[in-house]
């Protein structure tokens, strides 16, 4: 397999590059090394008193190439993601799809459904199809994860129009495990890794959204519909699923807004609705709401308030209530320790989220952002004796620094602390749980670009 992603890619590159140039054709190629080595104790979920640190180095190696011609884009991105030490230094590796290790992350093409001369006067009708990222507004629940060393991609068909900054698109997906001769009964647990929205452990079998944007003077305003659907199922004694036919399907719909009202403030603000089913036919209502300011007091330093609230289910509630951020890129938004929405369970009584940001540019190539963030259930939570909790789930401090050391290579170091309480060991199970849960790293990131 191995062999013929790399036979593949000559294959692309070698034409491209002795092929016929007409004056519109280019070919980009664009490389990237990023290595991240991590300290961690207790990123996640609190390690119990007496756990050891764990200390390692995860890599991604990509290699992306593009070719423009008339009236089409094709784009392809080749990866490999694994832990240093992980393979024998003198062996091959053992196929093994859990580890990640070598995969195509994109394979796409664009078409214009436009000419030229349409496309040059700023206007877009054009069909994007194959394995791709999504990325819109803040990526807060369609965004590419960039941050997990796999990152993010859909198999999808999305058809865009574009004119009078105004922005339109409408996207499509349909997964099955294999070709198949009969039926289309879809395993939404793919072999070996859990899958799906931020850990719920289901890809959708289906997906369909509409995304509608519009530029203003000072800023963005749209409205996302999305519908993803999952394969049913009935459980037998045993707990073993059987997959049934039909789909539970779940609906997400809401608006975006950022705003720069002023020079020196940048808002943004958005909020959602989630109904239908979940991926276990529970009927579905939840929702999310968040508000953003950032003031820039000078060039050098920028800081302002924030306020994310996901609803959650009560004890005594017959609908599921708890908002599931899609996929989007949740590292972003509730802290860099990735203790909420980030494959980290904390149950299912919501989050809300007070935090401040502020960051320190001290010079072109070097700034400093410092964040806190104040964790709080968004629902009433009991423990087994039906005692009442305290709703804090405790705070976070995160340091980050980032330096471009040129165009092509960058450093990024952070150290995040976490103070734990008992609500929050409890809704992540951890018993006699450290009171404080650190996280460092360093991240060298070299990305080469050539073109012609």
């Amino acid at each position: 397999m191995k062999k013929n992603v790399y036979l593949l890619w000559l294959g692309i590159i070698g034409i491209a590059m002795l092929g016929p140039h007409k004056t519109l054709a280019q070919l980009i190629v664009l490389g990237q090394l990023r290595t991240r080595t991590e300290l961690l104790q207790g990123q996640g979920t609190p390690l119990a008193k007496g756990e050891k640190p764990a200390f390692f180095t995860s890599q991604r190696t990509r290699l992306n190439a593009g070719y423009k011609g008339y009236r089409f884009h094709f784009f392809v991105a080749v990866q490999d993601v694994r832990v240093w030490g992980q393979d024998a230094s003198t062996n091959n590796r053992i196929t093994n799809s859990a580890l990640n290790g070598l995969m195509l992350h994109e394979a796409w093409a664009e078409i214009s459904l436009l000419d030229t001369a349409k496309t040059k006067l700023g206007k877009e009708f054009a069909l994007k199809i194959g394995s791709q990222e999504l990325l819109y507004d803040d990526s807060r629940l369609l965004g590419n994860l960039d941050w997990l060393q796999q990152a993010r991609r859909h198999d999808a068909a999305v058809l865009k129009w574009g004119a009078n900054n105004f922005t339109a698109h409408m996207g499509v997906a349909y997964n099955q495990n294999r070709e198949l001769k009969t039926g289309t009964l879809y395993d939404g647990v793919p072999t070996a890794y859990p899958a799906g929205t931020n850990g719920i452990g289901t890809m959708y079998k289906s997906m369909q959204f509409i995304y509608l944007g519009k530029k203003l003077n000072r800023g963005i305003v749209s409205f996302l519909a999305l519908k993803d659907d999952f394969q049913k199922y009935t459980l037998k004694q045993s707990g073993e699923k059987t997959i049934q036919n039909g789909t539970w399907n779940r609906v997400t719909v809401g608006p975006y807004l950022q705003l720069k009202p002023h020079p020196s403030w940048n808002v943004t603000a958005s909020a959602y609705f989630q109904t239908g089913k979940d991926r276990d036919g529970k009927s579905l209502n939840a929702n999310m709401y968040s508000v953003h300011g950032l003031y820039t007091v000078n060039k050098f330093f920028s800081i302002g308030p924030g306020f994310d609230h996901t609803s959650g289910t009560g004890a005594n509630s017959a609908k599921n209530r708890t908002f599931d951020p899609l996929y989007g890129t949740p590292h972003k938004f509730w802290g860099q320790m990735d203790y909420f929405y980030a494959a980290n369970g904390f149950g299912k009584g919501g989050l809300s989220d007070l935090y401040v940001n502020s960051v320190i540019k001290a010079s072109e190539k070097f700034s400093v952002s410092a964040d806190y963030h104040h964790f709080s259930s968004a629902e009433t939570i009991h423990n087994a004796k039906d005692e009442k909790l305290s709703a804090s789930l405790g705070s976070e401090l995160d340091i980050i620094a980032n330096y471009n050391l040129t165009k092509s290579i960058s450093f990024q170091g952070g150290y995040c602390t976490y103070f734990t309480t008992s609500t929050l060991a409890y809704v992540k199970n951890v018993a006699n749980p450290s009171k404080m849960a650190n996280w460092a790293y360093l991240m060298i990131n070299i990305k080469p670009e050539f073109t012609r």
